[in-house]
This record gives C-alpha cells, structure tokens and sequence, in this order.
C-alpha cells in the first residue's frame, strides 16, 4: 500500500513538472510577476520555508513544504498556456469523466464484495476505499466539481451522443456521491445545487427554480429511501449532535474532534500569533494542547485543525494567514456577471467552504485538486475572452 501511494505521489509530482516546464519554457521569467496571484501565493508558501527556522522536526518540514510546490508552478503554468479550444475543453470532460468514473468502479466493488463488512464500517463514520490513497475527503469533492463542470460545459458539446454520453457520466457519479456519502463530496454537491437555484431564480427563470427544487428534494428523499451508505451517515450525523448536546468530548465522532481541534488550535495560536509553531511542529503543538486540556482522548483521534485558514496561522503566524486569506479570495476579481463567472464562482465556492472543514492542502492531491479546477476554469474564461475578440474583429 504504501509503495502504491509513493508511487502515485511521484506520478504527480512528474506530471505537474513536465506540465510546468512545457507551459513556461518559452516565457520570460521577468513576464512572471505579472501574475499577482502567483506572486501572493509564492509569498505565503514562503512563510511554510521560513518557519524552519524555528521549528524542529527537518523531516515533517520537508513534508508540508513539498505538498505547497503546485502553487509556485500551476497557475503561472496556467496564466501563460494558450487559451484552449471548444474541442480541447470537450476531450478534456471526457478523458475526466472516465476516469473519475473507473475511480468510483474501483471504489464500488469494495461494497459490492462485502457488503456487510462495509455497512458496519458506515455505523462508526468509516467510508468506501478510494483512489487517491483512499483520500475520500478530496476525490469526493472532485466529483462533485466535475458534475459542476459538467453543467457549464454543456452548451459546448456540440453532438446529441456526447450530451447523452456526459449526461450518463454525471448521473452515475451523481449516484457514486451518494454510495460514498462522504461528507465533503455531498456538500459540495447540494452547495452547488442550492446556488444554481439561486441564481437562476435572480435570472428570473422560474421554470428553471421550480425544476432544480424537485431535483434537490427528490436526489435527497430518494438516496434516503434506496442507498443505504447514505442512509447510515445521516444517521451517524445526527447521533453525533445528539452526542455533542449530551457534553460528549471524547474526540471519538469525527464532527466533534473537529470542533475540539479548533479549540486547540485557536489556544495555540494566541500563545504564538506572530510566528507559529513552525510548519514542521504543528502535529507536536496540538499533541501538547490535547494534553494538557484534552487528555481523555486517544492518540489516533487527535488532528490537525480541519480548517486551512487555522493551519496557516498554527504553522506560520497571523500575518502569513492573512495573506493566505487574501491569496484565496483573489480570484473573485476574475469575475464578470456572465454564466462563466457564475460556474467560476461556485467552483471556487465549493473549494473555500472546504478550506474552511479540512486541512485541503496540507495534501499533495488537496493541492492538486484545489489548484487544478479553479484554474481549469478560469481557462475556459480565457478561451471565451478570445472568441469574444475574434467575433468582434470579424464583425
């Protein structure tokens, strides 16, 4: 197992090199600083390289350092890349889609061949086996931002059979996020679903309202009714609540721990605001901190803050947080009041909500994921920006 994560791991990391080398080979480096959300996002993962200085463990450092390089080679890749295609885009929904799908084959067959092990594994807030090392947090959230991806696209796919074959695609995950029911994947989703209405009721397409409602209402009471993994997770989130009202703190249900881990982070970082812990100590700060006001709780349930917002200020100070927090809500400047700003916006919507209920890129593939759709569809911003150009020079 670990042979096949340090192989996928490395797999990546190749692929994001030959990916950048490609894209930037020709470009002047002096054109790079034109990207100024390259720029804030190199500066703050230079605050990750800095806390070395006060931190302790070389080898966790090396970690967190290494999972943040994307961000200083994927969207100055991007900003210098060509625009692509309508045929580009169209291969590309494609190509993810049947990956994404084998990925969610792989990861069915585990029920379908014990199915009884894995309903029990669902009562104590377990999940199938994914790909992506079983990362269910980030390849559930991948899905559900290609089903997002897969409703912006359609107007582009310009044949009947490739709307019904990424229409069949969509379902079928749609589907496989509710087999799954994870967490993160579902909310991603319904988010995306609810702000769909919203929008489209703001566009005063009231027709459109009242179908995306039903759908909203019939995908919730019909997984309820037919999967049974969904089923149990609701389920267990609500005895979780139950629990937590009943003062329960033993760090053993997953909602809970994360609260306590805010707690505890929070501590931390008023008795270190400007600096941190360093970013190869925040494992060993939290430790400390469930000793000293947590110690009921076993050593597998202790966890890094899920919230990336808190990692940044555990790890690196206040200042580098904000920055963080600046570096994230950038790309709102990208936006127009078009549909394309719409899509651009809920992708990144469904990414800053998960920045803010996981660690998302304290990961190598949360970073990959993060950066990959955010930027794939600021894209497809660039390819409409050109035919805009061209239309009105022909014109």
């Amino acid at each position: 197992m670990m042979s096949g994560f340090l192989v996928s791991r490395a797999l990546l990391s190749m692929s994001i090199i030959a990916f950048g080398v490609n894209a930037l080979y020709p470009v002047d480096p002096r054109s790079w600083f034109k990207d100024k959300w390259w720029l804030v996002g190199s500066i703050w993962v230079c605050f990750y390289a800095v806390s070395a200085l006060w931190g302790t463990h070389s080898g966790f450092w090396n970690i967190r350092i290494n999972e943040k390089l994307p961000i200083l080679l994927l969207p100055l890749s991007f900003t210098f890349l060509p625009a692509f295609s309508a045929k580009q885009l169209r291969v590309y929904t494609i190509c993810m889609g049947i990956i994404l799908l084998l990925g969610a084959c792989y990861s069915c067959m585990f029920l379908v061949n014990n199915l009884t092990f894995y309903m029990e594994q669902y009562r104590t807030a377990k999940v199938l086996p994914t790909p992506g090392d079983g990362d269910h947090i980030r390849f559930s959230v991948s899905v559900a931002l290609y089903i997002v991806w897969c409703i912006y696209i359609w107007p582009m796919l310009n044949t009947r059979q490739l709307k019904w074959l990424v229409g069949a695609i969509a379902l079928l995950l749609t589907i496989y996020l509710h087999i799954l029911a994870a967490k993160s994947g579902l909310i991603s989703l319904y988010l995306f679903i609810v702000s769909y209405g919203i929008w489209q009721l703001l566009q005063k397409k009231f027709k459109t309202v009242l179908i995306v409602g039903v759908l909203l209402i019939t995908l919730l009471v019909t997984a309820f009714a037919t999967v049974p993994t969904f089923r149990e997770r609701l389920t267990y989130i609500s005895y979780t609540y139950i629990a937590f009202e009943q003062g329960d703190r033993s760090g053993i249900y997953g909602d809970i721990g994360r609260l306590i881990s805010y707690k505890i982070a929070a501590r931390e970082i008023m008795a270190h605001p400007w600096i941190g812990v360093g970013a190869s100590d925040m494992m060993d700060a939290m430790k400390g901190g469930y000793d000293h006001w947590y110690p009921q709780i076993r050593n597998e349930d202790r966890l890094l803050p899920h919230n990336q917002f808190l990692d940044v200020a555990l790890g690196c100070g206040m200042p580098a947080a904000l920055l963080f927090t600046f570096w994230v809500f950038m790309p709102l400047r990208w936006l127009k009041r078009d549909r394309d700003s719409f899509f651009m916006f809920v992708t990144w919507l469904i990414l800053f909500i998960n920045l803010l209920i996981e660690p998302f890129l304290e990961v190598q593939f949360g970073v990959f994921v993060y950066l990959l759709f955010l930027l794939w569809q600021k894209a497809t911003l660039k390819e409409k920006e050109k035919n805009t150009v061209t239309d009105n020079t022909l014109s």
